[in-house]
């Protein structure tokens, strides 16, 4: 009982002593807000999980996706198709779930087909049953194409177009719904896509990452602008968690966006790696030996390597120690931002894990038109990408974008006034 109200709360919002089960536990939590996910279902779960076991947390996301999946198919069979399609988002979330651990499970590949292709099914049956469907989007990408989906806006003419840029491991379900039926609902047409070493690209095709993002952006945008029904002059763009880099990056050379949204800003990725490894570790890959530098990595403890396994697989390089050489191409440099023409903003967590202070050392880089915009422990907001503000964090993007593009109107005068 002597536990302060702030304590109780903040034990509440965690639910997990393990660093990446409590972060992922929030960003589940904050999907209830989008229907992408119900706080029932998701704290039914967590309470079956071991803390800390990351097998654990797999079996029991799948099992709930499981069960939620045949629902959505029972409900579609008796012809209740706005119940099956609700079904079929949420199973499809909490198959996600599963796909982010399968380097914690004894068979990560079998898992990991598995679960994705489950996603797939959920996911794009859930598409296909929303009142205005996207269309597949085949984005024409250096011999082959990168897949995507195009969300058209409802009524006549050219729309403000909204292009969505995803982090290093996020399903398009996590922006869709969300932040990309915000921006329908407000009148923008949206595009989303798996680019080089993200979901689609990576476990399907093994296309890896590449640090210059203006050549997957910019076929993005030539994509979007075929069409008759994007305004060319309300191009905007939205990129989040590691798009915080991709996004800046593809801005400098990439100058037909109207203002984009950098949900919250990268300056330099090697940062992330620098602090799962500790000082001991960079010291050895710093001095260049490689062969005590992965004997060290296969000495270090299931969970360390299991999320060095997950985070190294996107960059396809032979070894830990290649990659963490990879990653160091993979910066910001005051000569790439001071050719940013686009108005940005840029989200500011409290308690932002990955990146601390890089928001702020991107918006100091920037010359041009440029707002920081901070999300706060009292707010409800913090963490990495304000997962459990997803409201706020909307209401706050979509003004500004809106303001931008033409969006904004004036709402109806006051009673009396």
């Amino acid at each position: 009982m002597g536990m302060s109200t702030a304590t109780a709360a903040g034990e509440r919002s965690t639910f997990f002593t393990d660093p990446g089960m409590k972060s992922m536990a929030r960003a589940m939590l904050g999907r209830v807000h989008t229907g992408a996910a119900d706080a029932g279902e998701a704290l039914t779960t967590m309470d079956r999980i071991t803390d800390g076991d990351y097998a654990s947390w797999e079996r029991e996301w799948e099992a709930t996706a499981d069960r939620i999946a045949a629902i959505g198919d029972d409900c579609l069979r008796r012809c209740h198709r706005v119940s099956g399609r609700n079904a079929l988002l949420r199973a499809a979330t909490y198959y996600t779930a599963c796909v982010l651990v399968v380097d914690g499970c004894d068979e990560p590949e079998t898992v990991l087909t598995r679960t994705f292709a489950a996603y797939r099914r959920c996911w794009e049956q859930y598409l296909g049953l929303l009142d205005n469907p996207p269309e597949r989007l085949d984005i024409p990408y250096e011999g082959t194409t990168m897949p995507g989906w195009f969300f058209a806006a409802d009524g006549d003419g050219p729309k403000p177009t909204l292009v969505m840029a995803n982090g290093a491991d996020g399903a398009l379900s996590y922006l869709w719904p969300g932040y990309g039926s915000e921006a329908a609902a407000r009148g923008y047409n949206v595009v989303l896509f798996d680019g080089p070493g993200q979901q689609r690209m990576l476990f399907e095709r093994g296309v890896p990452f590449r640090p210059d993002w203006e050549h997957v952006i910019t076929p993005v945008v030539d994509a979007a602008l075929r069409r008759p029904d994007v305004d060319p002059r309300r191009l905007v763009l939205y990129a989040v968690s590691q798009g915080g880099y991709w996004g800046p990056r593809a801005l400098a050379f990439e100058h037909r966006f109207a203002a984009a949204v950098i949900d919250g800003g990268v300056v330099d990725v090697s940062a992330a790696w620098r602090d799962l490894l500790g000082p001991d570790l960079m010291a050895i890959l710093d001095a260049g030996e490689r062969d005590r530098f992965d004997a060290a990595i296969d000495r270090a403890t299931p969970n360390a390597k299991r999320v060095v396994a997950w985070r190294t697989k996107p960059y396809g390089c032979p070894s830990v120690f290649d990659t963490h050489r990879e990653v160091l191409r993979y910066r910001i440099t005051p000569e790439v931002a001071a050719q940013i023409t686009t108005p940005v903003l840029i989200a500011d967590p409290d308690g932002e894990k990955y990146f601390a202070g890089q928001p702020e050392r991107l918006y100091d880089m920037l010359p041009g038109e440029k707002e920081l915009v901070r999300f706060t422990e009292a707010e409800g907001a913090a963490g990495h990408c304000q997962p459990m503000a997803r409201a706020l964090a909307a209401q706050r993007f979509f003004d500004y974008l809106d303001d931008r593009v033409g969006l904004g109107s004036p709402g109806p005068e006051r009673l009396g006034e």
